[in-house]
């Protein structure tokens, strides 16, 4: 019998651990007719509101249930790097516990797997529920990624995917501090097939991704598959090289023709603050570099474990 196993990273998500087992467990029938043996591993990202405990009681009731709970919270990309890790499955599957991504989605899923694709991934074809600038913000991500990033990134793309144990073995060798997992899916390659479902909303409580959240994670996925900034601020660097040896010239010339290098004092100051503050933009697009180097080069551990079960 193969094994799927099924990693299910949680923060402060109490009141929806009960609701995705009920629901998971619909697909009993399946796994048992294709002969899956299950192993469901809930990650618990530090939570404090007793998700941990209620994983327990779901624990004793099911040999299949797994915890592996954080000293703090890490995020959720510590979290589904934990599961990858402790995950033994031939076949694994990551999958939010609020229920936005949709058991009942396992059967045509693992169906694909067994026509020899490497992987299986789900991409929501509509953001009904969020709000508008959140929306348009998060399409310009992916476009702005598709455009610049080195790896594939279908718009979209949720966390909800299938994978062989050799795709996860790839991803588990990209052992970065600094982690962007739907970079890393696409960066390693294997045969993938998408699936399109509608948004779907929380079963309970409110979503912990905030814009601000949201954001520092597209710059995180940014500076982790891509160069293109440090490009564009080489670039930006040139053209103000060139309009000052312009610039240059002109007040030269004037002086020769005119007399007059005083006059044009209000322009000078718009120009200074504009180029010094295209000057600290592009000192923060290496900043952002610099300090992800910084972070890989200490080494420290994507997470620390509290207890396993």
């Amino acid at each position: 019998m193969s094994l799927l196993s099924v990693i299910v990273p949680c923060y402060n998500e109490r009141e929806n651990v009960s609701y995705f087992y009920e629901e998971f467990r619909k697909n009993d029938a399946f796994f048992e007719e294709k002969k899956l043996d299950i192993e469901i591993l809930y990650i618990d990202d530090g939570s404090r509101d007793g998700t941990a405990g209620e994983v327990k009681k779901l624990r004793e009731k099911d040999e299949r249930i797994r915890l592996i709970s954080f000293s703090r919270n890490f995020g959720k990309e510590a979290a589904m790097y934990a599961g990858l890790q402790k995950s033994k499955g031939d076949y694994v599957v990551i999958m939010d516990v609020d229920l936005q991504d949709p058991p009942a989605l396992l059967p045509e899923m693992y169906s694909y797997m067994e026509e020899g694709y490497d992987s299986v991934a789900t991409r929501r074809v509509s953001r009904k529920g969020e709000p508008p600038i959140r929306s348009l913000f998060a399409r310009l991500f992916y476009r702005l990624m598709d455009k610049i990033s080195q790896a594939e990134i279908m718009d979209g793309a949720r966390d909800y995917r299938m994978m062989t144990r050799q795709m996860v073995d790839a991803i588990l060798a990209m052992s970065e501090y600094n982690r962007f997992t739907k970079g890393i899916f696409g960066w390693v390659g294997f045969e993938t097939k998408w699936i399109a479902y509608e948004n779907i909303e929380r079963v309970k409580g409110e979503t912990k991704w905030s814009f601000w959240k949201l954001f520092k994670y597209s710059i995180e996925g940014i500076t982790a598959f891509s160069t293109a900034p440090l490009t564009i601020a080489s670039f930006i660097g040139v053209f103000f090289c060139i309009v000052a040896f312009l610039a240059i010239v002109f007040v030269v010339v004037r002086k020769l023709l005119f007399g007059d290098p005083v006059s044009g004092w209000a322009s000078t100051v718009c120009i200074i603050l504009m180029v010094s503050g295209v000057q600290l933009f592009c000192v923060g697009i290496v900043g952002q570099y610099l300090a992800k180097t910084y972070m890989e080069a200490k080494k420290r551990p994507i997470y620390l474990v509290k207890e396993e079960l």
